[in-house]
């Protein structure tokens, strides 16, 4: 077990994080009124309870605006009047390791004049996690306002424990997940009491008054900082028609159209006592047990819905037999943002990946981002780091939300020595893995956030935390780094890990990322130390490191390691001279797991071998191209023959979603927040594609098509976004832009091009550079067709 730090070390990046970004978008909210309330007795584990609050509205009052910050541990279900207004409110605790998140709700609308009923059902986790922090009390926390009338909790409301919930028997879910199997016996269901009256029901009983925040143990309360969970209403499964009326006994396997986040529902009529398993195919998914439900049937026809979410390409019912079936349906929900990224080329496999991409990294996205939706629900940083990045080109802009809040929660569990680790927020686990947070607080991490955001605000508010840690690293007397052991020293999954290459490697791409940020955030006195660092590391990095044909530290006995030389181009390590050497290792190498295997892709369409980055992809990715399942894997294999739990749902194999959107489609912004575009297509084999980014500022589309012929690019830019586009050129080429024909005549006639002021002007933009085998122009935003002509051969 790693060593648990005392909770009473407050970190000190909390208030550096918290209270300057965190608190910044709420501080008009005002103090708080409400009390945190309880209801008497023991808060179990795995405990749901009730809470009602009826009020009296005038017809003024129940039109107007209505907003409420809502708090609780775990996990809230509200209804007004019996309506569902919040469906699973409340974030897993854990901003810090004292602290809690609160929810902030437009209640507007949902009041009616006359008598109101508000009725909230929370569910109390009790338990500690990889992704929770644990309170050990339930509490809720209710402050709202109907336009000029408060509606606080307090002792009027009344309180008491849900009978029919229940915990079951075994198996449980594994020691990660902080979540229980929820048990329901709907002989005990308390039916309608969202909105039955209290009064006279000696089972309902006062509220406990816990006081008003900061009350311990929930202590402060920090803003969610991203959207309540988006969820459909109860959906047909894709088999619905051929699901059996009545059970034989044998499970029914309803099937999803994907692998999704749902909770599954049935509407049955049967005997009294008869149990109901609710799974999913992906139960064990990860090697260990996820989350199930069990529900007990009372007399007759009845409906409910397990409200712990669970993920699969189908729900497996095991109803006994004789149970007559009416209806079996599922609610999706997830985190609130749209797939509005697109990739499509003419090579299909590339479209599936792209696709499969995507659907894995929403499967990831929740509470927090994790590592996979099954065995941990975990935010590991290594994967963090590659989710960021794919989110930015495969949904739209409100993914970042998550993100941030994933960056504040590292440097706001910061040990008080300045060590960064991860999973957090966590109750039982506390590990840093020393590769990981390198990468995280370096170029392809924080900086990575803030390139396609442009959010200052927060990179100041964790620069600090992130000099702290980086001052825990030193390099020896021979100028390359002294590896820190932390608590994991873990580079990948697999064999062949050449350590010190990965070693050096991350810590170069830090340095890189607190640069910029010291640039940024005004820090110019710590820029000549950050450079004196980066130039021994590089210079005795090549001296150490080079064999002459490629990268390899000397205790290393194995081959070539893929993975450090791959992030020796990636972090700018190596010269160009070691282009084609490196490229002949990165092509014939193949050790790395889909963690590291981005890296090493990316590192070949960095030294410009597109054909065969895009060789490589479509050959290690064929496994999980072919398969139907619809979401990518923890390792080349699956179970057993996989890596870790041998998962089927990891997003960190996600990266080519990346590298086809910003390297193949050439998508990638030049300003912070997407001010700039660079607009650089690298089609290699491909003769077309087009890719959709939803940047900040709206939506850019690329569409390119080639041939022996000619080139053509149309591109679609919103308001406010100057594109620098880099297009295929040679001596002799016609280019028209919008229809114009542009005479490049120094460049026809084979010499160097410098265009005059007059030659550069094209509508809509100028010509920037001519060379050789490239043109590059500068435009304006808008829509914009490129056509290059090659010249004929001879």
């Amino acid at each position: 077990m790693a060593r648990m730090f005392r909770l009473s070390q407050l970190p000190r990046a909390l208030c550096i994080a918290f209270l300057l970004v965190a608190f910044k978008s709420h501080a008009a909210e005002g103090p708080w009124q409400a009390n945190w309330i309880a209801p008497t007795g023991e808060s179990e584990t795995n405990s749901w309870w009730c809470f009602q609050k009826t009020i009296e509205l005038p017809a003024a009052d129940a039109a107007s605006p209505a907003h409420a910050r809502i708090a609780c541990d775990s996990k809230y279900w509200l209804w007004i009047n019996g309506e569902l207004r919040v469906f699973e409110g409340q974030l897993k605790r854990g901003p810090t390791p004292r602290d809690t998140y609160y929810d902030h709700v437009d209640l507007t609308g949902a009041f009616r004049a006359g008598k109101n009923t508000l009725a909230v059902l929370v569910w109390h986790f009790g338990k500690e996690g990889m992704s929770h922090k644990s309170s050990g009390q339930v509490g809720l926390l209710f402050d709202g306002a109907i336009g000029a009338k408060t509606l606080l909790s307090d002792k009027s409301w009344r309180a008491r424990r849900h009978p029919a919930y229940l915990s079951t028997g075994e198996p449980h879910p594994n020691w990660r997940l902080p979540e229980s199997n929820i048990g329901f016996d709907a002989r005990l269901e308390l039916a309608n009491w969202q909105t039955a009256p209290t009064e006279g029901d000696s089972k309902w009983v006062a509220a406990s008054e816990m006081g008003p925040p900061p009350a311990a143990p929930w202590n402060k309360l920090i803003p969610r900082g991203v959207p309540l969970l988006r969820f459909s209403t109860l959906q047909e499964y894709e088999n619905a028609a051929d699901l059996p009326r009545i059970s034989d006994g044998k499970p029914i396997v309803a099937r999803l159209p994907y692998n999704a986040q749902v909770t599954p529902s049935l509407e049955i009529e049967a005997p009294a006592g008869l149990t109901i398993d609710l799974r999913t195919d992906n139960y064990r998914g990860g090697s260990e047990n996820s989350v199930r439900g069990e529900y007990t049937t009372r007399e007759g026809k009845q409906a409910y819905e397990s409200l712990g979410w669970m993920n699969g390409h189908a729900v497996v019912y095991s109803i006994p037999p004789g149970v007559k079936i009416h209806a079996l349906r599922y609610r999706e929900s997830g985190f609130d943002t749209q797939l509005t990224g697109s990739f499509r080329c003419n090579v299909p496999a590339l479209n599936t990946l792209w696709k499969k991409a995507q659907r894995t990294l929403y499967l990831e996205m929740r509470d927090n981002f994790a590592d996979c939706p099954d065995r941990e629900r975990a935010q590991w940083w290594g994967d963090v780091t590659l989710e960021l990045q794919q989110a930015f080109y495969a949904l739209d802009p409100q993914c970042a939300t998550l993100a941030r809040k994933a960056i504040l929660e590292l440097v706001g569990w910061q040990r008080p020595t300045g060590v960064l680790h991860a999973p957090v927020p966590a109750g039982n686990y506390d590990s840093e893995l020393p590769m990981q947070m390198l990468a995280s607080v370096g170029r392809q991490g924080f900086w990575e956030y803030y390139r396609h955001t442009g959010d200052r605000d927060t990179m100041v508010a964790v620069y600090p935390a992130v000099k702290s840690y980086l001052a825990l690293w030193q390099l020896g007397d021979d100028g390359l780094v002294v590896q820190r052991q932390g608590d994991w020293t873990w580079g990948d999954w697999g064999t062949n890990k050449d350590l010190p290459l990965l070693y050096n490697a991350w810590y170069y791409l830090a340095l890189e990322g607190q640069r910029n940020m010291a640039q940024l955030c005004g820090d110019s006195a710590a820029l000549p130390r950050i450079d004196e660092r980066r130039a021994r590391l590089k210079s005795a990095f090549n001296k150490t490191f080079w064999t002459g044909t490629a990268y390899k530290s000397p205790r290393h006995e194995g081959p070539f390691d893929d993975r450090g030389n791959a992030l020796a181009v990636v972090a700018g390590l190596a010269p160009p001279e070691h282009t084609e050497a490196l490229a002949e290792v990165l092509s014939t190498n193949q050790h790395a797991s889909p963690y590291m295997e981005k890296y090493v892709l990316e590192a070949l369409l960095r030294l410009g071998h597109v054909d065969s980055a895009l060789l490589r992809m479509e050959e290690r990715y064929r496994p999980m191209i072919d398969s139907p399942v619809t979401t990518l894997w923890e390792g080349w294999g699956v179970g057993e023959a996989g890596y870790g739990g041998g998962s089927y749902n990891h997003a960190w194999g996600g990266g080519p979603l990346t590298l086809l959107s910003q390297y193949v489609a050439g998508i990638d912004p030049l300003e912070p927040g997407y001010g700039r575009i660079r607009i650089a297509p690298s089609l290699g084999p491909l003769r077309e594609l087009e890719c959709v980014v939803d940047s900040p500022r709206g939506k850019i589309r690329v569409d390119v098509a080639q041939d022996q012929s000619e080139f053509r690019l149309s591109l679609q830019t919103p308001a406010g976004v100057v594109s620098e586009v880099v297009i295929p050129w040679c001596p002799g080429a016609l280019l028209e832009a919008d229809n114009q024909v542009v005479d490049i005549p120094s460049l026809r006639q084979g010499g160097e091009s410098r265009l005059s002021s007059q030659e550069s002007k094209i509508v809509g933009g100028t010509i920037t550079s001519v060379g050789v085998d490239s043109l590059s122009l500068s435009l304006g935003a808008g829509a914009h067709h490129l056509r290059v002509k090659k010249p004929p051969k001879r």
